[in-house]
């Protein structure tokens, strides 16, 4: 193998190293996934891991929560208090109302394995 040739593959390998770096760092972080959206709802997939939860937000407006993976999905607020907790089982559905009024919120998984669901907000309450 020539310089050249050598020079490539390592370059090769430092950046599949790399990728393989973000890879698994993106899949111990939680995170949304933009699916769709459209002039009446807003769809994403969120991954919740575990000792990750998702940042402070809120809804407000009601949304279909739809989960991918069986697990406990909590609902906490800022000082860490469980407002609600939501036994999911993969492939059923279930309606969340909009948030009260200055209400935020973290998504937290207290499992072991992270957990996935599709949520589909409305933009507009009826």
């Amino acid at each position: 193998m020539n310089t050249v040739q050598k020079m490539i593959a390592a370059s090769v390998c430092s950046f599949s190293l790399g990728a393989g770096v973000m890879w698994a760092q993106q899949q111990q972080a939680s995170h949304r996934e933009d699916q769709f959206e459209n002039d009446y709802m807003k769809v994403w997939k969120s991954t919740v891991v575990p000792k990750a939860p998702l940042a402070l937000h809120r809804h407000d407006h009601g949304r279909a929560l739809v989960a991918l993976t069986d697990g406990v999905l909590q609902v906490q607020d800022k000082n860490g208090k469980v407002l609600d907790s939501y036994n999911l089982k993969a492939g059923k559905a279930m309606w969340l109302g909009k948030d009260p009024p200055g209400q935020m919120h973290a998504d937290v998984n207290p499992g072991t394995k992270p957990i996935e669901v599709i949520v589909v907000q409305l933009k507009q309450d009826k």
